[in-house]
């Protein structure tokens, strides 16, 4: 009896240590999968040049704050460090539970293309607190040639007047709220809305926001079928948009999860923020082959 309940012993401790190791590799999994954009098919010669790499190389700068989010993660392009130029500005608010730190693959490719990229490890941003938290930390960092005896490097090199700012599901949310109810809301130039929460699922969970208040260019991109189908819906979030655009996934998978990164929406995000960047000489549009409803 005793051999039999330490042999039992033995295989709950196995069990146990096994669960845990699979809760450790599921937290640590990265909520965007490298390579992404190999994976993914595009529309057009515009759609696959902006889905690449773009031509700057990238740095990041962490820095811990107190605030509850607990870091900004801040991209740009290496270059920064030894010019005089102002680089425009994509803000990013996370989805549900997914902390900048998860898909950092993402603001790389952004930052690539010439952007500075803040983002922060906010686990709840449907109130677009740590989005409007970012554009301040940028503002002390451009106005302050040191901080605390740090020099900044961001110091005169932030262009405030090109700010835009995407965000996927509840981030989605936070994209809305950012543009209409923070202190920074005239900051924004465009926006960009992946997959958000419709707006009575949103108010049921607290979440609210008032399209209705949007006033710059508003681009809203979903997935067809799966979670998207009720996710999105609603004909209150819709009659406001600028824009609304809806795929669907290429691969058998959640088409809300992975809007995160399949569209990413490279082909149809970039050359829109990148009508912003003054890098860009005259503006790209995507080919008609994106624009469309599957």
């Amino acid at each position: 009896m005793k051999k039999v309940l330490k042999i039992l012993g033995i295989i709950l401790i196995i069990v146990i240590i096994a669960a845990f190791a699979v809760l450790k590799y599921l937290g640590n999994r990265p909520a965007v999968p490298v390579g992404y954009q190999t994976k993914t098919e595009t529309g057009g010669e515009i759609e696959a040049k902006y889905m690449a790499n773009g031509p700057y190389e990238v740095s990041l700068k962490e820095e811990r704050t107190l605030l509850d989010f607990g870091k900004f993660w801040t991209y740009y392009p290496s270059e920064l460090m030894n010019t005089d130029k102002k680089y425009p500005v994509i803000v990013i608010c996370n989805g549900s539970g997914t902390p900048l730190s998860k898909y950092p693959v993402v603001a790389k490719h952004y930052a690539s293309w010439g952007f500075i990229v803040i983002g922060t490890e906010e686990m709840n941003s449907w109130n677009a607190f740590g989005a409007e938290m970012s554009i301040r930390y940028l503002e002390r960092m451009h106005e302050n040639e040191k901080i605390e005896d740090t020099e900044s490097i961001f110091y005169q090199k932030v262009d405030f007047d090109n700010v835009g700012i995407v965000g996927h599901s509840q981030g989605g949310v936070g994209v809305i709220n950012a543009i209409t109810d923070t202190k920074h809301k005239d900051i924004y130039k465009t926006a960009v809305s992946l997959s958000p929460t419709n707006k009575t699922l949103a108010h049921n969970l607290f979440w609210d926001y008032d399209a209705s208040l949007v006033d710059v260019p508003l681009l809203l991109i979903s997935g067809e079928g799966g979670g998207d189908d009720w996710v999105v819906t609603g004909e209150q979030l819709l009659k406001s948009m600028k824009i609304f655009l809806t795929t669907r996934s290429l691969q058998e998978e959640d088409p809300h999860r992975i809007m995160r990164f399949s569209t990413n929406p490279m082909g149809i995000l970039l050359p829109g923020l990148c009508i912003i960047c003054k890098e860009t000489k005259k503006r790209e549009k995507p080919s008609l082959g994106m624009i469309r409803k599957l």
